[in-house]
Order: C-alpha cells, then structure tokens, then sequence
C-alpha cells in the first residue's frame, strides 16, 4: 500500500517536472504576448470582432510562437549551457530531450496551421510560416554574425500585429503596416537594452547584438536614443489615420517621452542600471499603447 502510494507521489512528480519543462520550452510569457499582438491587431481592425476567430487566432498564434522559441532552444542548446542566464533551460540542463522538444514543436507549429487556416485566411497563415523560419532559421544563427540580426529579428518581432490585421481584413492595408511599424521600431532599443544588460554572458556564446561592434559606448547608447525617439511621433499614426483616437495619441506620446528620456542615463552613464531600465520600459511601454490603442478604438 505505501509502496504504491510512492509510487503514484513519483509518478505525478515526474509528470508535473514534465509540464513544467515544457512551458519552459514553450516560452509561455513571450509566446502569450505573441498572441496578444495578434489579437490586438485584429481587434483593431475589425469593425465586429468575431469572438471565435479572436479566441483561435490568440490559440493559432501562441502555438506558432511555441514552436519558433523551442526550434530557437534546439539550436541553441550547446551555446545555452555557456551562459548563466540560459544554462538552467530544458534542454541544457537535461529535463527534455531533443526528441521530445522536436516532438512538442512539431505538434505546436501542426495545430497551430490547421487553427490559423480553418479560422483566419490563407495571408495570415502564410505569413506566420514565414515570421516562423525568420524567427527560427535566420535571426537564431544570425544572432553570432553581428547586428543584422536585431534587424531580421524584429521582422518577426513585428509581424503580430499586422498578422491580427490581415485576419480581420484579408490584406496588408497602411494601417497594418503603421502598428507593424510601431513595433519593428520598438525592437531596436528592446533588443539593443537586453543585449547591453546580458552582455557578459552574450560574450561567452559569441552573440554580437550590439551594433558599433558590439560596444556598450556612447554611439551605441545614441543609436538607442534615436530608435526611442521615433517612437514619439511614429505613436500619433494610428490617431493620425482615424484608426484610433486623440486619447490614445496622448498616451502614447506621454509613453514615448518618458520611454525617450530613459535612454539620457545611459548616454551620460553608460552604466547595466540604465540599461536595465531601458530594459523594463521596453517591456511597459508595448502592452501599454497598444491597450490604449484597443481602449481607444472600443
């Protein structure tokens, strides 16, 4: 009787170890607000939101991101191992096997199709095949060759949105390419603050996201401080184009100075504290304006 007991203990504690390396590899926060951006795209340019393509949509979009981040972690498992940040992963660290992940991916992208074409159109599914093997198959390797690879990587970055859109509508109209906009100029100082703060252990797989060579300098911090600031009028767009309206301008603007001003420490400090908070008003500043936008918009 207590063997079994301990038996079915070990059982459900392998089980729960499992589920928990899988949502690690599934990178579940990043991967949600994949989804998020999706939805948020939609929902802005639907004039009625059809709540089940919104909820598959959100689904289609979660599982696609799924599979680039774990494609990403397979590629990457031996240059995980190197950095403190990454080493404690599923797949550096032991708890899932290649042929697992490989398995969980491919399920993820298979479901993740079959959703986004029974429920959105074939633009939005092509589409985020392609943003998939930009993510996976171009920005990962890319990412030891230099700062292209900020570039190619915020193709994909911001593509969410626009994908959203193109669900809705059926086509790349300019108001998609506006909120695509809006977030491929984001990714430049997001990108750049992360790779300013995880520079040591970056060093250590050979990544080179930094651009002026890879110098944590004053042109680098400029060039952070120039993306920053076009967000300030590249914000008024969507007001500007009667997707929104003037609160949500107001909101962004308000955002994007005080997301603007961040970058001044840096250039004056050139200091990981400045980088950081870079860094976290990166992470504000999207989910921010974009509910402001949606806010707007209802």
């Amino acid at each position: 009787m207590i063997a079994g007991q301990i038996h079915t203990l070990s059982g459900a504690s392998l089980l729960l170890a499992k589920s928990k390396a899988y949502y690690e590899l599934l990178k579940f926060r990043l991967s949600f607000l994949v989804a998020f951006s999706c939805a948020f795209g939609y929902v802005l340019a639907s004039r009625t939101v059809e709540p089940l393509v919104l909820v598959m949509l959100f689904i289609g979009g979660f599982l696609l991101s799924g599979a680039s981040s774990i494609i990403n972690q397979i590629i990457e498992r031996d240059l995980d191992k190197l950095m403190g940040r990454t080493m404690s992963r599923p797949l550096p660290s032991g708890r899932v096997s290649v042929n697992e992940a490989l398995a969980l991916c491919f399920v993820c992208f298979l479901l993740g199709v079959i959703i986004l074409s029974l429920f959105t159109n074939t633009l939005t599914t092509v589409l985020s095949v392609v943003s998939m093997i930009l993510y996976a198959f171009v920005y990962t390797p890319l990412k030891r060759v230099g700062s292209i690879a900020v570039f190619v990587g915020a193709i994909p970055g911001a593509l969410p949105p626009l994908l959203g859109w193109i669900a809705s509508r059926g086509a790349i109209t300019h108001e998609a390419l506006i909120i695509f906009g809006i977030q491929f100029i984001w990714q430049f100082p997001h990108f750049w603050a992360i790779a300013w703060v995880a520079d040591e252990d970056y060093k250590k797989a050979g990544f080179k996201l930094l651009p002026s060579g890879g110098a944590k300098d004053l042109n680098t911090a400029i060039q952070i401080m120039i993306y920053t600031m076009c967000l300030i009028p590249l914000g008024l767009l969507p007001a500007a184009f009667g997707i929104t309206g003037i609160t949500s301008a107001i909101v962004a603007t308000v955002c994007g100075v005080l997301f603007f001003a961040q970058t001044f420490s840096l250039m004056r400090s050139g200091d990981r504290r400045s980088a950081l908070k870079i860094m976290f008003g990166s992470f504000l500043y999207l989910p921010v304006v974009q509910i402001a936008y949606l806010l707007d918009k209802l």
